[in-house]
């Protein structure tokens, strides 16, 4: 793997990662300010953001699902391959994510 591609994939992990980290803990602060239970609402933010933190890793854009379909009519498997990476790293960057705020808040879901 390139190192390119390496670093890109390190990097949409950590992104992902640190808005729902991030994101969930000052909308903890907000809740605080207001006297509302700060860990359920960590809990809830974390939940509410998921999708926006996958979305903010892979660019904001639809340019990962236009690039996956060029590659498919093309036949570039190693683009396609490419773009699932990036996407399954932004996916566990948000899932990790979710994991600390579930340990910090020790709340979990009825699903």
């Amino acid at each position: 793997m390139e190192r390119v591609t390496l670093v890109t994939l390190i990097i949409a992990f950590f992104v992902a990662f640190g808005v729902i980290v991030g994101g969930s803990i000052i909308g903890g602060i907000g809740a605080f300010l207001s006297g509302e239970p700060p860990l359920h609402w960590i809990y809830i933010v974390a939940q509410r953001l998921k999708i926006w933190a996958i979305a903010a890793a892979i660019g904001g854009t639809f340019d990962t699902i236009n690039n996956m379909e060029r590659s498919f009519l093309s036949g570039s498997p190693d683009e396609i391959m490419r773009q699932f990476l990036w996407i399954f790293c932004a996916l566990g960057g948000a899932q990790a994510g979710m994991e600390v705020i579930n340990w910090l808040t020790q709340e979990r879901s009825s699903l």
